[in-house]
């Protein structure tokens, strides 16, 4: 099935929709894909287009538009469900919106992150000053608060991923880490977005998505340190507040 409607209208009419009844945007969206049939925006997206892409880029859209400056938020998901590709086209829905963004990753290189940034259609290149990417092995809270200290309010970080933040013995705990970045995202208005790991014995079957109870955690974490999580599983995500 595909929306009847072209995409550039719907969105037109999603904004519309938003401006008259005071809806949150991403709410409007969701609305009117509803309209046409869909479960989403992100759904009627991949319907129309048959690519991940765009609909990696339509979820992205809706997440943005809940995030508010000095966020800390959660991105979970199985392995192969997509978090890495959400958390990234939100960096690149990010500098689209004309903020900064940063990428600070344990798991990548950088002709790795290139590859992701080039599939979703990211130009990080064309303005140095607008993304920074860190690949190092001695990624913690301290660096990224550190690379972070000039960056205007607004600005999203990824760091990928949570679980290896404490790796190094050297480091601080997880707890602590994550407090810090708690502290300077409030501090800084800055976004950081974590890149979580899924527990293994999360069941599918059982329930649609993962939740606070699935993510995995080899060290001591308080999870109500995050504002905002987000879910994905089976090209869908489910959003919420953590606390």
């Amino acid at each position: 099935m595909k929306p009847t409607t072209p995409i550039h209208r719907l969105r037109r009419r999603a904004k519309l929709l938003s401006r008259e009844q005071g809806l949150p945007l991403h709410a409007a969206f969701d609305r009117i894909a509803a309209g046409e049939g869909f479960r989403n925006w992100g759904h009627l997206i991949a319907s129309a287009t048959g690519d991940a892409k765009p609909a990696a880029m339509a979820i992205a859209t809706q997440v943005l538009a809940r995030l508010a400056p000095g966020d800390l938020v959660l991105v979970g998901a199985r392995p192969g469900e997509g978090k890495t590709l959400l958390s990234v086209a939100l960096l690149g829905e990010a500098m689209k919106a004309g903020h900064r963004g940063a990428f600070f990753t344990l798991e990548f290189g950088e002709q790795d992150v290139a590859r992701i940034m080039t599939r979703i259609g990211i130009k990080a290149a064309d303005d140095e000053l607008a993304f920074h990417l860190d690949c190092s092995d001695t990624i913690n809270a301290e660096r990224i608060a550190q690379s972070l200290a000039t960056a205007p309010r607004g600005t999203l970080a990824v760091v990928d991923y949570l679980q290896l933040l404490d790796h190094r013995r050297e480091n601080p705990p997880l707890m602590e880490q994550v407090r810090t970045l708690r502290n300077f995202a409030r501090q800084s208005g800055v976004i950081i977005v974590f890149i979580s790991q899924i527990d293994r014995s999360y069941d599918p079957s059982a329930k649609p998505f993962p939740d606070m109870d699935d993510v995995r955690l080899p060290n001591p974490l308080d999870l109500t340190l995050f504002d905002k999580m987000c879910f994905l599983n089976s090209g869908e995500v489910r959003f919420r507040q953590a606390a």
